[in-house]
C-alpha cells in the first residue's frame, strides 16, 4: 500500500448526477487518494462537456494502467452504456450501474484498489434489472462473505451506526434483538478504530420515546439493548446507553461519545441530515459500510435525477467520501487487527 491509496469509485447509475460529480471533484479527490473511476468512458466524457470541463478521460484496462496526472481522469471502461437519458429510470441503467459495483467489489478484494467509494445508484432501476438487495450494502455483504455489518453515517462531528436499515418501521422494530444490537456496537467500535479514533466510546440509542422511561413506553430497552450493552462492557467496549434518542444525538455532537448506535434508519438519517444539507444545496456527509473486509464508503444522497445533466451538482459529498475511504484504507491499525500484512 502507497502513501496515497488507490480508491475505486462507481460512477453511479448513468442518468444521475454520478459522473458529474466525479467531473467537478476529481481535482480535489486526487488531493486525497489516487482516484480511478469504475464506469463507462463515453458517459464520464459525455459529464466533462455537461460541466465544461477540461479534463480528459483516460480508458484503462486495470488500475495499474492509470497514469493519475491532474488533467486526465482515469476510468476503468465496461462500455455498457449505449446512449444516454438523464432522469430516467431504466433497466439498463441499473444493470450498468450493478457492473460497476461488482466490478469495483472483485477489484478490492484481490487488492487492486485500496478502497471503494460508491456513487449513487437508482433502486428503482437496479430491481428492474433483477437486484434482490435495497442498495449496496446487502450486496455489498453478499458478495464479501459478510456477515455482521452496518451502515455507518458521518458528518462534522457526528458518527450514527444502523442496526437495521431498508426495512418498514415494523419490521425494524422487531430486528432490535440483543444479538443485532451486540454485533452493531462491535463493528462499530472496529470501524471507529480504522478511522484513527483513539480509545473510541461508543453511544447506544433506545428503540422508545425516553429509552422507555424504566418500562413504562415498552421493554425492549430492558429486553434486549441493555443485556447487549452489558455484553459489550464485558469484552472491553467502551459504550453507554441505551439513552432517549430525543437527546443522544446532541451529546454526541458535544462529544461525549464518538458514535451513537441507531436502532433503524430514520433515526439516525435525521440528525445526520439535518446537519449535513447546506442552504445553498450543497450536501456532505460520509456513508460507510463497516464490518466489511474491505473499505466501502459512499455519498450521503441519491442519484438527484431532477439536476442532472445541469453540471450544477454538488461534489461535496463525493470529495468527503474519498476522504474516509483514503483515510480507512490507509489505517495500519486496521491491517494489525485483521491479521493482515500492514
Amino acid at each position: 500500500m502507497t502513501d496515497r491509496p488507490t480508491v475505486g469509485i462507481t460512477m453511479g447509475d448513468p442518468a444521475g448526477i454520478g459522473p458529474e460529480i466525479l467531473v467537478n471533484g476529481y481535482r480535489a479527490l486526487r488531493e486525497v487518494a489516487d482516484p480511478i473511476v469504475i464506469g463507462d468512458a463515453g458517459v464520464l466524457e459525455a459529464a466533462c462537456r455537461v460541466c465544461a470541463s477540461d479534463l480528459d478521460v483516460e480508458r484503462v484496462d486495470t488500475p495499474t494502467d492509470a497514469t493519475f496526472t491532474a488533467d486526465r481522469i482515469p476510468v476503468v471502461d465496461l462500455d455498457n452504456v449505449d446512449e444516454i437519458d438523464r432522469g430516467t429510470i431504466r433497466e439498463s441503467y441499473g444493470r450498468a450501474s450493478l457492473a460497476y459495483v461488482e466490478h469495483a467489489i472483485e477489484l478490492a478484494l484481490d487488492g487492486s484498489i485500496d478502497a471503494m467509494t460508491t456513487a449513487p445508484i437508482n433502486k428503482q432501476a437496479t430491481a428492474l434489472a433483477g437486484s434482490e438487495h435495497a442498495g449496496h450494502t446487502g450486496l455489498l455483504a453478499e458478495a464479501t462473505g459478510t456477515e455482521n455489518y452496518s451502515m455507518m453515517l458521518i458528518e462534522a462531528d457526528l458518527r450514527v451506526s444502523h442496526v437495521s436499515t431498508h426495512v418498514p418501521l415494523s419490521e425494524a422494530c422487531d430486528l432490535v434483538t440483543e444479538a443485532a444490537v451486540l454485533e452493531t456496537i462491535r463493528v462499530t467500535d472496529d470501524a471507529l478504530a480504522d478511522l484513527g479514533v483513539d480509545d473510541p466510546t461508543v453511544a447506544v440509542a433506545g428503540l422508545n420515546p425516553h429509552a422507555s422511561d424504566g418500562g413504562l413506553l415498552g421493554d425492549t430497552e430492558k429486553a434486549e439493548i441493555e443485556p447487549a450493552v452489558s455484553r459489550a462492557r464485558e469484552e472491553g467496549i467502551d459504550v453507554f446507553g441505551p439513552e432517549s434518542p430525543d437527546t443522544v444525538y446532541v451529546r454526541a455532537a458535544r462529544g461525549d461519545a464518538d458514535c451513537v448506535v441507531s436502532m433503524y434508519h430514520d433515526q439516525g438519517h435525521i440528525p445526520i441530515k439535518m446537519l449535513g444539507f447546506q442552504g445553498d444545496g450543497a450536501v456532505s456527509g460520509v456513508n460507510v459500510t463497516i464490518g466489511l473486509p474491505i473499505v466501502r464508503t459512499s455519498v450521503d444522497h441519491g442519484t438527484a435525477f431532477d439536476i442532472a445533466g445541469e453540471g450544477v451538482a454538488s461534489e461535496a459529498s463525493l470529495v468527503d467520501a474519498v476522504e474516509v475511504a483514503a483515510e480507512m484504507a490507509s489505517s495500519q491499525d486496521r491491517a494489525e487487527r485483521r491479521g493482515e500484512p500492514a
